[in-house]
């Protein structure tokens, strides 16, 4: 899975512009897209907007949808539209290029935000989504690179499982075809990758496509302190991704890294042992690259992660594992508002959850 970058959106808009050109000479508004209820050239043009709203959204930093339309002059040919693809789809990968890393800006699905690279995902998503839509109303052949399409899902479908082949499986995961073994689809979304602050920190929510080069070697695009992510954060990442490749990822209950906000290093990691339970409890892991301990910073990242599940309508219970001779741990815990389980508790965790003998287990409740 490549990252998402300006790049993609250029060879996004390339395939699109070089599939819709062989039809120029078709009457774009007698026809409409494949499974939609606008014209060719209406769809064409819902293209451009799209890359409109996504650059002025990225280059402003807006936080919510901007007051902002293009319109086509009276008389627009194909050819016309066409180059407004092209030159709309410039501005966003410029605007995707420009923008610092880890800004983000208004988008509502899934968690109300977008990073520069969600930003690339979704115009790519857009540009061969809707090529295909228009391809598909004109009779014409439109297969896009498999390489593309595999980052869109790695980026924008963490809860879908890939496929033997990324593009039916993006189509499928689209209410646009099937797939065998699989159920149609009838109502999809996408996912930006969830953020929660956390005081002096944002806990930045890692995407299959981040957790597969961190299990790498790679940093996963984050600039950590100390020459890189603790070796708990690659295995964390690895755990990720063997539960995307399985179908059963929840991008909501995924793992974080740790953003320092004052100067936008990745300081550690900490992550949902998985989705809650039929006890609606949740577990917690978390590290610390050395260079950052002692600051508060594990505090403020447990204690903000599990106010978040706890907000939940589907958590009732966060745990929290930790090794008996590790006392820093154990004070992060009590200071973030866990309190020690009782014997029963640990009793029950030994026997109902494999919690190891050498674990002592801390528990806050909503």
């Amino acid at each position: 899975m490549r990252a998402m970058s300006g790049d993609q959106v250029e060879a996004a808009v390339a395939h699109c512009a070089g599939t819709l050109r062989r039809a120029l000479d078709r009457d774009w508004d007698a026809v409409n897209a494949a499974g939609l209820e606008w014209s060719c050239r209406t769809t064409a043009f819902h293209i451009a907007e799209d890359f409109t709203a996504y650059a002025s959204r990225l280059a402003g930093r807006a936080r919510h949808r901007l007051p902002l339309g293009i319109t086509l002059p009276e008389g627009t040919d194909n050819a016309g539209l066409l180059q407004v693809i092209e030159a709309t789809g410039a501005l966003l990968a410029a605007a995707v290029r420009t923008a610092p890393p880890g800004e983000r800006a208004f988008h509502p699905a899934q968690f109300g935000s977008a990073d520069r690279e969600g930003f690339a995902a979704m115009g790519v998503a857009e540009a061969l989504l809707h090529t295909h839509d228009i391809a598909r109303g004109l009779g014409l052949v439109h297969e896009p690179p498999a390489g593309l399409v595999a980052s869109v899902l790695g980026w924008l479908f963490p809860h879908v499982q890939p496929g033997a082949e990324p593009w039916p499986t993006l189509l499928w995961a689209t209410g646009r075809g099937e797939l065998p073994g699989r159920a149609p689809v009838t109502d999809w979304t996408w996912y930006n990758n969830l953020v929660v602050p956390a005081g002096r920190l944002t806990l930045t929510g890692i995407r299959p496509a981040v957790a597969d080069d961190l299990r790498m070697g790679g940093t996963g695009g984050l600039d950590w302190i100390g020459g890189g992510p603790h070796e708990i954060t690659r295995q964390t990442s690895a755990a990720l991704l063997k539960a995307y490749e399985a179908g059963v990822h929840r991008p909501e209950f995924g793992s974080f890294a740790l953003v320092r906000n004052e100067d936008g290093r990745a300081v550690g990691g900490i992550n949902f042992h998985g989705a809650p339970d039929e006890e609606r409890r949740v577990e917690i892991g978390y590290d610390l690259l050395a260079g950052a301990r002692g600051n508060g910073y594990a505090t403020e990242a447990l204690r903000a992660l599990t106010e978040w599940a706890l907000a939940r309508d589907d958590v009732d219970t966060v745990v929290v594992a930790i090794k008996r001779d590790n006392l820093p741990s154990q004070r992060v815990a009590s200071r973030a508002g866990f309190l020690r389980a009782t014997v029963d508790e640990e009793r029950l965790a030994r026997t109902e959850y494999d919690l190891d003998a050498g674990l002592l287990l801390y528990v806050r409740r909503s």
